[in-house]
């Protein structure tokens, strides 16, 4: 009897050990199909196209593009043109203009079909000036620093104009499926944080191996995919548009634009991005130089710079993932608030960094720096989410890539703010290739000022993240008969599916 009571303990220890591997490896299990039936969800209800089509602009062109050409065009900068940290500033903000006048780009896209077609010929034409920008760059080997400057700015104007018209298409959806806007700005924080983290790995090694130039050859790729996206793009053919109608429409969207800028919930949020973003002083150039040439500070190599960088990329990849899982249904104000602190104590550990206390604890330069630039990005990142969901919730319908844009542009303005006021900084504490003795102190007014913006949440509205901000009447589109309003947007397949 003891012996038949002993088997079946035994035996329902068993089935419970059981149960409990079968448990855990369905866990496991969830846990790695959960993106991709996340994937599925967003290709079901917005068309699979349309997410490889954000993929490409976002991912490729953004992303890789940025971590390929950050490093390339520092080291070009740095190494070929021979030019002081401060200058290097400068001529970052005027390689970024194109991106201030984005509404442009927007309007262009909104109101001015080309050969009866308003996105496809913006995502093409933005694939050929950024071939020929990058292929320029790479093959005249005495270009001088103008228009090695004129060509980075043409081949900045590619990668925002493609933004632009993935952005326009990123936004509709975001009117007609509002409860999934968080998804989208997540997908698109999502591929341009992992191409980022390809490029900047890769940038360090490439940069070594070909030079900065030879980078610049390989940016001529990403164009071209995206002049592949124009191709795939699906949307209905305009038979009745007349030219004469451009000027027409162009003040139809300057107006809605103008009522939609006076609407309290919309101009509020603007000033507080912008202010959010000039207050942080950008000195990332002199950091770049005290990491590369100080004769005190680290002398890291190529390759290094290229995998801190890339770290950086992890730090931000995963901000978007905590945002996606934990934060994209909490009120804008309440994450923006922990954030923003969060980002003007991260600035700090440049602060250690530079003034070398980390050796004094024993830590290395190196995992010093890699924990600093992970958790910056990161921080950055998670701050960075719920104001481009605001700022998807604030466009009115019918002119949704220009006023996204608009919005875009006033972030881009708050940022060359934040550079050129940054260079501003190392000029006046004479920071130079050489000489690094105040960067300490360009380090912590700058981080004293991340923290600023706190005070100016009150501009920012306490609503649910999930719901419309604007009035009913300005979320409905203007019907015209020259004008064919499409409820989702979707590319068109290269071969076709029956």
């Amino acid at each position: 009897m003891e012996a038949e009571e002993e088997q079946e303990k035994e035996s329902l220890h068993l089935e419970a050990e059981n149960q409990k591997q079968k448990t855990s490896a369905k866990s496991v299990q969830d846990l790695l199909w959960t993106p991709i039936n996340w994937f599925k969800m967003l290709s079901s209800e917005l068309h699979w196209s349309f997410v490889v089509g954000v993929v490409i602009v976002y991912g490729i062109s953004q992303g890789l593009s940025m971590g390929l050409s950050r490093i390339g065009i520092q080291y070009y900068l740095k190494d070929d043109q021979k030019v002081q940290p401060s200058e290097a500033q400068v001529y970052f903000g005027i390689i970024q203009i194109p991106w201030m006048v984005k509404p442009f780009w927007g309007l262009l896209t909104d109101t001015l079909p080309i050969l009866g077609y308003r996105r496809k010929p913006y995502f093409v034409f933005a694939g050929v000036i950024g071939v020929i920008s990058m292929l320029v760059l790479s093959l005249d080997k005495k270009l001088d620093l103008t228009i090695s400057l004129l060509s980075l700015m043409v081949g900045s104007a590619g990668v925002a104009m493609a933004d632009v018209t993935i952005d326009a298409c990123v936004t509709q959806n975001s009117i007609s499926h509002p409860s999934l806007a968080g998804d989208m700005q997540s997908l698109c924080g999502l591929t341009s944080s992992i191409g980022a983290l390809v490029g900047f790995s890769l940038s360090g090694f490439l940069v070594h191996l070909l030079g900065p130039k030879g980078v610049f050859g390989l940016l001529s790729i990403p164009p071209g995919l995206v002049i592949l996206v124009g191709v795939m793009h699906r949307e209905p053919h305009v038979h009745t548009f007349t030219y004469t109608q451009v000027s027409v429409k162009f003040l139809d969207a300057c107006k809605t634009m103008w009522t939609t800028l006076k609407c309290g919930n919309v101009w509020r949020p603007c000033l507080y991005m912008y202010l959010s973003l000039a207050l942080a002083l950008n000195v990332r150039e002199g950091m770049f130089y005290w990491y590369t040439d100080a004769k005190g500070g680290p002398s890291f190599s190529q390759e290094v710079v290229g995998s801190i960088f890339s770290i950086g990329a992890v730090g931000s990849l995963l901000g978007v993932l905590l945002y996606q899982n934990f934060f994209k249904s909490y009120p804008f104000r309440d994450v923006l608030f922990w954030t923003q602190l969060l980002y003007g104590v991260s600035g700090l550990l440049d602060f250690i960094l530079v003034l070398r206390i980390n050796l004094k604890f024993g830590l290395p330069d190196y995992f010093f720096v890699v924990i600093d630039e992970g958790v910056t990005q990161l921080i950055g990142r998670v701050k960075w989410m719920p104001l481009l969901v605001l700022s998807s919730k604030l466009c009115p319908a019918g002119i949704e890539g220009t006023f996204f844009a608009l919005l875009m542009s006033i972030d881009h303005v708050g940022m060359l703010s934040s550079t050129w006021a940054g260079g501003l900084l190392l000029h006046v504490l004479k920071i130079t290739r050489t000489q690094f003795e105040n960067l300490w102190m360009a380090i912590l007014i700058r981080s004293l000022l991340r923290i600023v913006p706190i005070a100016l949440l009150f501009l920012i509205p306490r609503t649910d993240p999930n719901l419309s901000i604007l009035p009913p009447e300005m979320l409905r589109t203007k019907k015209c008969r020259d004008t064919h309003e499409y409820e989702t947007l979707e590319m068109a397949a290269l071969v076709n599916v029956t």
